[in-house]
């Protein structure tokens, strides 16, 4: 008889170890769920920033090909130019001369 209240407090220390055991637990899940909607959320706002720049350098490179174009035109205007102007100069040196 004399184990009885001794038997009594374990069982009750017991089920309340175990019922603080199941919260923290519930906790934790929680705070495991929380961690990862953040991680989601931050995964897809990453992947929102990537597109930005992959569209970036794609424009980017379409620019560049339009500059690489006019300086391909400049080029081939400024031969043409100078051609022309040496055939004014010898046309020029013929009238004098």
């Amino acid at each position: 008889m004399k184990y009885l209240p001794n038997k009594l407090f374990v069982t009750v220390a017991t089920m309340f170890f175990l019922t603080a055991c199941g919260d923290i637990s519930n906790k934790v899940d929680n705070k495991l769920n929380e961690l990862q909607n953040k991680t989601e959320s931050l995964d897809s706002l990453i992947n929102k920033e990537v597109d930005k720049v992959l569209t970036l350098d794609s424009l980017i490179n379409i620019e560049s090909d339009k500059v690489k174009k006019l300086d391909t035109l400049i080029n081939k205007s400024s031969s043409q130019l100078d051609s022309i102007s040496k055939r004014g100069s010898k046309l020029l040196e013929k009238i004098t001369n």
